[in-house]
């Protein structure tokens, strides 16, 4: 089967939800409406967005529909139980998940912590708290440089995060550390992820976070849209933190980037080459930087930022390139506290030869999206509607 696009570019806009689903109130998000949040603080400017049918998703202060849109617009339920990075990322790649990862938002138990201390040789652990990565660092990073002791900290996210100097622990020993942490946290404890959080600086008021990050996910079950695509000889180019999602299960190519500014030159970089297949991109500020710290004038500075960027990314289309934006769960900046929301995610679709202004309505699952990609490179995946044809 020929593919109807030879590449399709999925650009993952981290936590920009678009409203409240259906069920958010068993989830305590009842109201959670990111988008409509951060366009009701203030006048945002988002054109070329708005060009491609933002607005005609539905109508936003300031953010209007308009006659004859560029591109094809809806918006994705997300059908999974549960609302954090992997479980968006994977319903993407058609794995729809009935039971949550588990979250700890009071720390992590004492069992678990006293097995990490002794299969992973330290003296103890400080923190084990829910935390901004930054703020925890600047607590308890000199004690953890004079006692040698990692610090531990979770966050609305599945995640147990590991912070440590990379003079007091070497980051090959951190990621050992990791490991070890990743074989532990398995059963009812397994959490999406482990993260190596590695930092550097001579007190708390230049610690700083370093570019040695290193994920450690759930391995995805193998038959998701990556291995099936790579496995039909198709380039997996992703971008960001997109591979450690996968466990980098079907990915040919990772490409690192740690904030949105390298993720955009990133994805224009893979435009500009050549290749076949996907190209999958996750924009993380949003969610980390904005989102959880409940910053709602950086939340739409950094929107402004990739609208007034996204002209370099349809440059680098060409005449048989797909685009689809969208994005993985909601984190409301205007709502409580500081966990992710439960929202419908926007779907925007935009190709040089494809159909424009189709209203793609509400999709039942993030799934639709992977299967669109599915259906254009000739595989399957066992989740999910595809809206191929409704834009050829």
């Amino acid at each position: 089967m020929n593919s109807k696009f030879n590449r399709i570019c999925l650009i993952v806009l981290d936590s920009v939800g678009i409203g409240e689903m259906p069920d958010a109130e068993s989830w305590g998000d009842k109201g959670a409406d990111t988008l409509g949040s951060v366009l009701r603080s203030r006048r945002v400017n988002l054109p070329n967005m708005q060009r491609l049918g933002l607005g005609n998703i539905r109508d936003f202060n300031g953010l209007h529909a308009i006659e004859n849109p560029t591109g094809n617009y809806g918006k994705c339920a997300l059908k999974s139980n549960g609302k954090d990075t992997t479980t968006g990322h994977w319903e993407i790649a058609g794995i729809v998940l009935e039971r949550a990862f588990p979250t700890f938002p009071n720390g992590f138990p004492r069992e678990i912590i006293d097995e990490f201390t002794a299969k992973a040789e330290v003296p103890g652990v400080l923190g084990n708290t829910v935390a901004s990565g930054t703020e925890i660092i600047k607590e308890f990073g000199e004690e953890h440089i004079r006692t040698g002791k990692p610090i531990v900290y979770t966050s609305a996210d599945s995640v147990f995060q590991i912070a440590a100097h990379e003079a007091t622990i070497p980051i090959e020993r951190q990621y050992e550390i990791c490991k070890i942490a990743r074989r532990i946290l398995s059963g009812e404890n397994e959490v999406g992820r482990v993260i190596a959080r590695p930092f550097l600086g001579a007190s708390a008021n230049d610690f700083t976070r370093t570019g040695n990050r290193h994920d450690y996910a759930v391995p995805p079950p193998a038959d998701n849209l990556l291995p099936l695509l790579k496995n039909k000889n198709l380039d997996v180019i992703c971008v960001g933190k997109v591979a450690s999602v996968y466990d980098n299960l079907g990915v040919t190519e990772d490409v690192p980037a740690k904030n949105n500014e390298q993720s955009i030159d990133q994805t224009i970089n893979a435009l500009n080459k050549n290749s076949h297949g996907l190209i999958f991109s996750n924009l993380v500020d949003f969610d980390m930087l904005y989102g959880h710290r409940r910053d709602t004038e950086g939340y739409a500075k950094a929107l402004e930022y990739f609208d007034r960027r996204l002209p370099e990314i349809l440059a680098g289309l060409r005449a048989d390139d797909l685009l689809i934006i969208t994005a993985d769960h909601g984190n409301d900046p205007g709502f409580r506290g500081s966990d992710h929301t439960r929202e419908y995610t926007p779907l925007l679709v935009f190709g040089k030869a494809a159909r424009r202004g189709v209203n793609l309505g509400t999709r039942e699952s993030l799934a639709d999206i992977g299967q669109t990609v599915a259906e254009n490179f000739g595989v399957k995946i066992k989740n999910g509607a595809s809206f191929l044809q409704r834009i050829l």
